[in-house]
């Protein structure tokens, strides 16, 4: 399936987000909003900051103050040797990123530029990696794209003829053991954590100037196939002038650990910034402290879902951050009419299907979406839905003296929204 052919939308609406999303129409919300669309105050606001979503790091549990500001990226005039392209030095990723790890005699980050291009094939880069930048060699990020059709629904034969059809992951190569957790599975389908095109478990991974695309796209039916773009589980992650389009589950902004995946309360910080994302079911979805800054998410009816949700976090109760959108834009295309509603997103009640939610023990989702537009293809009354996992009903905290951390209430907010 060519690139033009199912993201034309998507290259149409990219340059919008560089021009900054900010309106000039007022917004009307005010504070506390309703049981069905909670609304922060001024005050209540600042404390969902870009700072206090990053000024921390570790275990959720014995958090340490780890303030992180992100640096400025410009790797443009950067002398790398690897290159990826068809007559550069390495003709895939994985190929650049495997020899750049084992060459690597120092923590120093590696630089992989990446040349205009298709590149059809899985990229894993591993967490005991030197901090690893992809960079796209080319003037836009449509012009790079990295991408496969992966299923969370195929089996575990089917996904190692799809992610290894040459024998490209090797015993002894860095992100072997990351291939082998999903190649050796036993289960009738490989599930949403293997079904990633790109799959980073860096500590300061960065992408740049690309797009990342599941391509399973519009060839399966409107179930629950989950198509991961990008996977992400470290730390002080950037995510910058990049596109991800998939459908279910585009973007899993994840947090744990490669050694014991059961270890999940370690905090990954994440920023996201002048990015374009596109899907239908949760398709930014996961556990990370993660800051969307400048982004447009575009919600595509093409599948003909019932139901479209955009941001599904599943936060630990403990833990009083989890996604922030900031001078961001929501949009949906032309098949949301008619009564026909988007959902901003709703709660992920991760591991709970059988006891129901436990109230500071389930994950809790937070959210916050402010000083960003949302379109008319978005339910205005009710723009959270029911929790992913056990449907528990969303239920907003208005009163006067709330505590916005209450796990009694779902902590999804917004603010000065337009």
């Amino acid at each position: 399936m060519s690139l033009t052919r199912y993201s034309a939308l998507a290259v149409l609406c990219f340059p919008l987000v560089l021009q900054g999303c900010t309106s000039s129409s007022a917004s009307h919300q005010q504070a506390p909003g309703s049981q069905t669309r909670p609304v922060l105050s001024q005050s209540e606001a600042q404390n969902f900051t870009q700072q206090h979503y990053f000024a921390r790091g570790g275990m959720i549990a014995r958090a340490q103050n780890d303030p992180w500001t992100p640096e400025s990226l410009d790797f443009n005039s950067v002398d790398t040797p690897w290159i990826v392209g068809k007559n550069a030095p390495y003709q895939t990723v994985q190929q650049a990123v495997n020899t750049a790890i084992k060459a690597a005699k120092s923590h120093q980050r590696i630089v992989i530029k990446i040349l205009p291009g298709v590149y059809e094939g899985t990229v894993y880069i591993p967490m005991d990696a030197p901090p690893v930048t992809l960079l796209g060699g080319g003037e836009k990020p449509e012009q790079v794209t990295i991408q496969l059709a992966l299923d969370s629904m195929i089996s575990p034969e089917v996904w190692r003829k799809t992610v290894n059809p040459n024998a490209q992951y090797q015993p002894g190569d860095p992100a072997w053991e990351m291939y082998q957790t999903c190649a050796t599975k036993t289960a009738a389908a490989v599930a949403t954590t293997c079904a990633a095109v790109l799959w980073s478990q860096n500590h300061g991974f960065q992408l740049m100037n690309l797009s990342v695309v599941n391509s399973l796209l519009d060839t399966v039916d409107d179930g629950p196939h989950q198509g991961v773009a990008l996977r992400t589980d470290g730390d002080k992650v950037q995510i910058e002038n990049v596109r991800l389009i998939g459908r279910q589950d585009t973007f899993f902004v994840n947090t744990s650990d490669p050694k014991n995946r059961y270890v999940t309360d370690r905090i990954s910080r994440v920023l996201v910034k002048d990015s374009y994302i596109e899907g239908d079911v949760d398709y930014v979805f996961g556990r990370a402290n993660a800051v969307f800054d400048n982004v447009h998410f575009h919600t595509v009816s093409s599948r003909q879902k019932n139901e479209a949700f955009v941001l599904a976090p599943n936060t630990l109760p403990d833990n009083p951050y989890g996604f922030l959108v900031k001078n961001s834009r929501f949009t949906t295309d032309a098949g949301f009419k008619n009564g026909y509603f988007a959902k901003l997103g709703r709660a992920w009640d991760q591991g709970a299907k059988a006891t129901g939610y436990v109230a500071g023990k389930t994950s809790n989702s937070q959210a916050v979406i402010m000083n960003s537009t949302i379109d008319g293809g978005y339910d205005s009354l009710s723009p959270w839905g029911s929790a992913a996992t056990t449907a528990r009903p969303f239920n907003g905290n208005i009163a006067p003296d709330r505590n916005l951390n209450d796990v009694n209430f779902n902590r999804l907010w917004e603010f000065n929204n337009r």
